[in-house]
């Protein structure tokens, strides 16, 4: 099929609705699954568990959901695309590989990196990037307290180029909202960066289901 492309949204948040996924799946037919679970509080939430267990950072919940749905959407194809992998995508890509294997079932596991912007805020700065707060107009250096966590927003060409290569789950950290929705239009389509009235298309229509996501708790 290459004229529509139906994707469902299990969680607009962080300790959103556990059965969402599931019953997205159930209820389907479907050929992705998404999830947005990152929000400011939640990255400081996940850098808690960082600094406690470096392997940790990331929304351990998803694990639990893909444990119930794994099997099936193997079984049926489909895609799962989430910012789930929170300040440590891979080492939210390698439960999911052990999860996997726990569960005997293959699959292709794929990580997005890119938005963790930490390591180099000295450089940045250096080169004349200020960081100033958006209301305040404050830049970085400014501040009393140090930095612990930095990161950007990326778009959704990462998750393209995972499913170009054949990823069946595709863990994201920091991503726009959009972009769950938006990478897999653009890979199953053959969108191009400069198609923007089907760019912008694809922007809509994740709004739509992240905002759905967010109030029901699925969508």
């Amino acid at each position: 099929m290459t004229d529509a492309l139906r994707i469902a949204n299990c969680s607009g948040f962080y300790g959103d609705r556990l059965s969402a996924a599931q019953e997205m799946v159930e209820d389907g037919p479907i050929d992705v699954l998404t999830g947005d679970y990152l929000a400011e509080l939640t990255l400081m939430i996940l850098l808690k568990d960082r600094l406690r267990d470096p392997s940790l950072g990331y929304a351990r919940t998803f694990l639990r959901q893909l444990e119930q749905i794994a099997a099936r959407c193997a079984e049926r194809d489909i895609k799962i695309v989430v910012n789930a992998g929170g300040l440590n995508p891979s080492g939210c890509a390698e439960a999911a590989r052990a999860l996997y294997t726990q569960l005997g079932i293959r699959a292709t596991v794929a990580h997005v990196e890119g938005d963790d912007l930490l390591p180099r805020l000295e450089k940045l700065q250096a080169e004349g990037e200020a960081f100033n707060h958006l209301d305040k107009g404050t830049p970085l250096r400014a501040l009393e307290q140090p930095v612990l966590s930095a990161n950007a927003y990326l778009g959704g060409w990462g998750i393209v180029a995972a499913l170009e290569r054949g990823a069946d789950l595709v863990i994201c950290p920091r991503v726009t909202d959009a972009a769950l929705t938006l990478g897999p239009a653009a890979w199953r389509f053959g969108w191009t960066r400069d198609d923007w009235d089907r760019l912008a298309a694809g922007v809509v229509a994740g709004h739509i289901i992240e905002c759905g996501a967010q109030c029901t708790g699925g969508n």
